[in-house]
């Protein structure tokens, strides 16, 4: 028998992606038994099972557990052809080699087990079989790794095989494409598990510089008192990709770039940014004041939303001749309470830009009396005294000022100081997004994860854009995006650093 997989003594040899410091008995997880539906997909390929095994090689693992791979009878592997596709994809795509005694012990808890509604006996008997090895009474871990159609199915198949059974999911993005679609959506995976046990994941959150927005206000009297419409003028958070669709234009077609990207990923980062300081760094004390910021929100007005889409996204196979999905979308969102009212926010995401980059810039209103000439690069542009949050993996923060130059004259110039994470610490203890989120689920924190009343609110505030968007106008690729998105934020200007000011 396959004995069950068990984390190793964190690994200190030489490399980038190794832990140099023992886990703390907190940060490890109860053993578990965790079943990637969807194992033989891209994402299971790129992220999970790299990520998993990151994670044992950082002794983040439960002491003791298996991994159980599904998918369709049409796709099913052996267990060894499991562990063979395991080994390349982190091979390919991991931060840790699948070598040596650390990945023997990882691959020797891997198992395989097919699962279609009405047939999944093989699943039920890779799982009875994984939970036989532990012994004791492991926790069941779902991720659901499937594309969006599938996630009622698999949801009903967890419910009447009774594997969901005190076991907790992972379920991914998007989470509907609408008001209606996230109520059905909420409400078929309530019907099985209860929203305790339910993962919302959206790997942006999982990223180490969105923890440090909380730190970085919540951990330092030197930002928590400007951290409001007194002393902010604006809020920016760009998300320029340089990949354009790469072939997916069947997901594309039916999402844009507003539903993939905006609801998903830059609201929920929003929500993190403009939150009140909860009572606690816990799950329901967060996700309560992230929640809070949702419904402040005002509902999103399409006037002051621009929809783009690049030259030659129609010629992409699969999309539509006269397609009018958005492959681009800015928008200046606002939020009605004490501390955010009259701050504008805004947003900006899309393929085919520039280049890619993840910054939230918080800009400082200038002095009432301005008593210095601003002849700086920074006045020439429109900027003033900015706080810019870099959250790329490992990410940096920059403090940006005005200096004297040295000399007789009373001139100004612009001063930076800036953090950087990977100056800052060694890189081998970060925590990629979905390693973190992973940990973090089987742990059974939801600190990071989004909630169902969350979700539905920001439909709600979506709904007048999506029932009258207005069209799409054309970028080149390369480009920053349409014409008319200076307008859109105007008397400020889009910003993005140089990429040399958060590089050591």
């Amino acid at each position: 028998m396959v004995q069950p997989a068990q984390s190793p003594e964190p690994d200190r040899s030489p490399g980038p992606a190794r832990s140099s410091e023992p886990a703390r008995p907190s940060d490890v997880p109860a053993d578990h038994v965790v079943v990637l539906f969807g194992a033989t997909g891209d994402l299971a390929r790129r992220k999970l099972l790299p990520g998993l095994f990151h994670l044992a090689r950082a002794g983040l693992m439960p002491r003791r557990y298996r991994i159980v791979g599904s998918a369709p009878a049409a796709e099913a592997l052996t267990d060894q052809e499991f562990r063979t596709h395991a080994q390349q994809a982190v091979a390919e795509f991991g931060r840790s080699r699948p070598e040596g005694p650390a990945w023997e012990a990882f691959a020797a808890g891997l198992s395989f087990g097919a699962a279609d509604t009405g047939a999944a006996e093989p699943l039920m008997a890779a799982v009875r079989e994984a939970e036989t090895a532990l012994g004791g009474t492991p926790r069941r871990l779902f991720h659901l790794a499937v594309p969006p159609v599938a996630f009622t199915s698999v949801i009903d198949l967890l419910g009447a095989t009774g594997l969901a059974a005190d076991g907790k999911v992972i379920v991914e993005k998007p989470f509907g494409t609408d008001l209606a679609s996230a109520r059905a959506l909420n409400a078929a995976i309530h019907a099985v598990f209860d929203e305790a046990r339910v993962f919302r994941i959206d790997h942006f959150l999982g990223k180490e510089a969105v923890d440090n927005v909380l730190a970085l206000r919540f951990a330092n009297g030197l930002f928590e008192p400007l951290w409001n419409r007194d002393h902010i003028s604006h809020v920016q958070i760009d998300v320029p990709e340089h990949i354009d669709i790469q072939g997916r234009a069947r997901f594309f077609e039916g999402t844009g770039t507003f539903r993939d990207m905006v609801v998903t990923h830059l609201f929920q980062l929003l929500g993190f940014i403009a939150m009140e300081p909860p009572v606690a760094l816990e799950a329901g004390p967060l996700r309560d004041e992230q929640v809070k910021v949702f419904h402040s929100m005002r509902a999103l007005d399409p006037a002051h939303v621009v929809r783009g889409q690049y030259g030659g996204y129609r010629d992409e196979q699969g999309v539509d001749p006269a397609s009018d999905t958005e492959t681009f979308v800015a928008l200046r969102v606002a939020i009605d309470n004490w501390r955010w009212s009259g701050v504008p926010f805004q947003l900006r995401t899309g393929k085919a830009l520039a280049e890619g980059r993840h910054m939230v810039t918080l800009g400082l209103r200038e002095p009432v009396l301005r008593m210095f000439p601003l002849e700086t690069r920074a006045a020439a542009e429109g900027r003033s005294n900015e706080l810019v949050i870099d959250f790329d993996d490992p990410g940096s923060i920059t403090a940006r000022f005005l200096v004297k130059e040295p000399g007789p004259s009373m001139r100004l110039a612009d001063g930076d100081m800036l953090f950087n994470y990977r100056t800052a610490f060694s890189a081998q203890n970060f925590l990629e997004g979905y390693e973190h989120l992973l940990l973090e689920a089987m742990r059974g924190n939801q600190s990071l994860f989004t909630r169902s009343d969350g979700v539905e609110r920001l439909w709600e505030v979506a709904a007048p854009l999506l029932d009258a968007p207005p069209a799409v106008r054309p970028y080149a690729p390369g480009s920053w995006g349409p014409d008319g998105i200076d307008g859109l934020v105007a008397p400020y200007r889009w910003h993005l650093p140089d990429r040399r000011d958060a590089t050591p």
